[in-house]
Parts: structure tokens; C-alpha cells; sequence
């Protein structure tokens, strides 16, 4: 990959590459020819890639290193989708962040709790 690569922070990386793909519209991009066909394909990849991992997941109940492998490959493609729509509706990873600081430590029953309120 010739991006600059974040390894302390790799999913900061692949969403500035993204970001970039967006746009500059390099030809023969996955992310341009996706943003291209629009917010449906970009969700129905987000739903198959979802399938993927619960399937994968159902896989690894042997926890081979096989099927450990496939689900988290899986769960790459899900991350990766996932910060293809986020690029596409201009949500910044900052906001994600500081969105997943905000709930870190906080018991995720009280965090749910506490959206039901508002």
C-alpha cells in the first residue's frame, strides 16, 4: 500500500485512504466505483458483509484457528464498509471517536439506558 500507514491507529489510516478515494476519484478504486452507485449499495454491502460475520461467527464455535481466521477477516470487511458509509455521509473519525470515548467505561446496559431517556 503505498498510503501513509498508522499502524497504532489502522483504522484511522483506512478511513483517511478512503476519505482520499472520495475525494479524489482515482480511476479503478472499490471505494469510488461503491460511493458511485450510492448510499443503497454502500448499505447492502453493510448488510452482506453483517451476514458474513454472524455466519463466520457461527463457524468459529470450534475456534479452529480456520475459522478464527475467517471471522476476522470478516470483521475487517464489516470495519471496512462501515468507514466507507461513514466517509460517504462526511461523519469524521474524530466524531466516531470521540463518540466511542464518551461510552468507554460506561456499563453498556446504563449507556442504552440512558438513549431510551432522550
Amino acid at each position: 500500500m503505498s498510503e501513509d500507514l498508522n499502524k497504532s491507529n489502522i483504522l484511522s489510516s483506512v478511513y483517511q485512504v478512503i476519505q482520499k478515494r472520495l475525494e479524489e476519484k482515482p480511476e479503478n478504486s472499490y471505494v469510488v466505483s461503491l460511493a458511485e452507485k450510492g448510499l443503497e449499495k454502500i448499505l447492502s454491502k453493510i448488510s452482506e458483509e453483517s451476514a458474513e460475520v454472524i455466519m463466520a461467527g457461527i463457524e468459529s464455535k470450534d475456534d479452529s484457528e480456520k475459522s478464527l481466521d475467517h471471522l476476522n477477516y470478516e470483521i475487517c470487511d464489516l470495519f471496512f464498509h462501515t468507514l466507507v458509509l461513514a466517509a460517504y455521509k462526511n461523519i469524521s473519525f474524530e466524531s466516531i471517536e470521540k463518540e466511542m470515548a464518551r461510552r468507554f467505561g460506561t456499563s453498556g446496559l446504563k449507556e442504552k439506558k440512558s438513549r431510551k431517556s432522550n
